[in-house]
């Protein structure tokens, strides 16, 4: 999944008639990146950079990269390989482009980048963004440029906060990043080494930012962290916060309609969190909570920490106070060692559990995890065939509880633009998306809707009143 950043901003010149240089960012993976390119086309804004979606008209073009995917470099360097033609087709007309590389691919990779690909510029981790205006300057005067240390100093608070304009363009949802980084080390993953060590944002400065989004027109805010529900800080009052603390607090901002978090793990899924589940009529009835395989031998392979047992009590508990709860979840099959009465019970659970949505893939290695050194590699063809059928029950699942939402009467956040001519879109409490015919000047309001039709990917619905 890729998302290309097209944000308009104003540029800042001290003489108007310089053109002001400008960015494209490319944006892979998930909603943490999302976060983070926006972030960095802020900080580049301050220093006169104005974002364009024409990568023809880019001065600086930068790959902000995720590394969960199966051959995610290989992907990154392909991409690479068609900017250099671009940048020497430029040059030929006297016209530079800088070129840089940002993200988990960045930090894994570092200075293997530049040697493979010599068109890059700069390089730079996700821990030391902040850097960025920096790094390009340095870029720009000819230094190849690599930043992948773990920064010492919070990055959160060198970056300048997006003015209202920048903000209301981006729309009426927006990501917060509360909490980096994973201290559980699963053996599939790269996480941990790709952005470090679990850090929490501190309360003030995650308010701050909530609370500027809401000025700036905002109505849904997700929470997000490669491990989210892990977060924890000190407290106004000055007691221990959780997940489930600081939600009830973002919770009391006054024009916040909604509130959401992804990604948790089952491990840190505590009392408090759960509460909010019953408590908070603003925390959407929607969880994604990865379970990865439903064998016990397997989830200790993987370094889990819990069993299937542990999790289907844990999903009992919040759905006995949350009962309208949606559950997602993240499903990996031919794990090594995987057997077929393991993959057995990675059915049975999924049957026991009953999805709303879900993400499911085949195992890959990753270079530098414990996975990767795991004798029993499933073959190839095996895995398809699971996948195959795992994704085939899943997809029934979501169809099913797509179908259970006709006739029902919803509040729908109007956050764009449908395909049609007067439609617009929404999500649903359980975050599918809604097609309604409205007028564009609902944008940001809450309206009241009858489900009539569940499509393949969306919901259809009319208006109520």
């Amino acid at each position: 999944m890729t998302q290309e950043t097209a944000l308009l901003t104003t540029p800042v010149t001290g003489d108007e008639r310089t053109p002001a240089r400008k960015v494209f960012v490319k944006t892979y993976g998930c909603q943490m990146n999302v976060y983070d390119s926006d972030r960095m086309s802020d900080a580049l804004t301050r220093d006169g950079y104005v974002s364009t979606d024409v990568l023809e008209d880019a001065d600086f073009v930068l790959l902000n990269t995720c590394h969960i995917r199966e051959k995610a470099a290989e992907k990154v360097y392909s991409e690479l390989g068609r900017l250099r033609d671009l940048k020497k087709a430029k040059a030929l007309e006297g016209r530079e482009m800088v070129i840089g590389v940002a993200g988990c691919v960045a930090q894994a990779e570092g200075n293997e980048i530049l040697r493979r690909a010599p068109a890059v510029d700069l390089v730079i981790g996700p821990t030391t963004y902040h850097r960025l205006p920096e790094a390009l300057k340095r870029a720009r005067n000819g230094e190849r440029v690599v930043q992948t240390d773990y920064a010492v100093e919070d990055k959160f608070e060198h970056l300048p906060a997006p003015d209202k304009a920048r903000t209301r363009a981006r729309g009426v949802t927006a990501f917060l990043t509360v909490q980096e980084g994973c201290d559980k080390f699963c053996t599939f993953c790269v996480v941990p080494y790709t952005r470090g060590s679990e850090v929490s944002r501190p309360v003030a400065q995650i308010l701050s930012e909530a609370q500027k989004l809401v000025e700036a027109g905002v109505r849904e805010i997700t929470l997000l962290g490669q491990n989210v529900n892990a977060w924890h800080g000190l407290g106004p009052d000055g007691r221990e916060w959780g997940l489930g603390d600081l939600l009830q607090c973002l919770g009391d901002i006054e024009g916040l309609a909604r509130l959401r978090y992804t990604t948790s793990h089952p491990r840190d899924m505590d009392d408090s969190l759960i509460e909010a589940h019953r408590s908070m009529p603003k925390l959407m009835p929607y969880l994604h909570l990865p379970v990865q395989a439903g064998s016990d031998r397997i989830l200790k392979a993987m370094n889990r920490r819990h069993t299937a047992a542990e999790y289907l009590a844990l999903i009992e508990r919040i759905r006995a106070v949350q009962p309208d709860l949606a559950l997602s979840g993240d499903f990996i099959v031919g794990f090594p060692g995987e057997t077929d009465e393991d993959f057995e019970d990675t059915i049975r659970l999924i049957e026991a559990v009953g999805y709303a949505q879900a993400f499911s893939f085949k195992y890959s290695t990753r270079p530098g995890t414990p996975g990767a050194e795991l004798d029993e590699q499933v073959p190839e063809d095996v895995k398809a065939k699971r996948l195959e059928r795992l994704q085939a029950l899943l997809i029934s699942q979501q169809r099913a509880f797509a179908e259970s939402c006709v006739g029902r009467e919803i509040d729908l956040l109007l956050e764009k633009p449908g395909r049609m001519p007067g439609q617009l879109v929404g999500r649903s409490p359980w975050l599918q998306p809604v097609n309604v015919d409205a007028k564009a000047s609902q944008i940001g309001d809450i309206i009241k809707v009858r489900i009539i039709k569940a499509g393949s990917n969306s919901l259809f619905a009319e208006m109520i009143g």
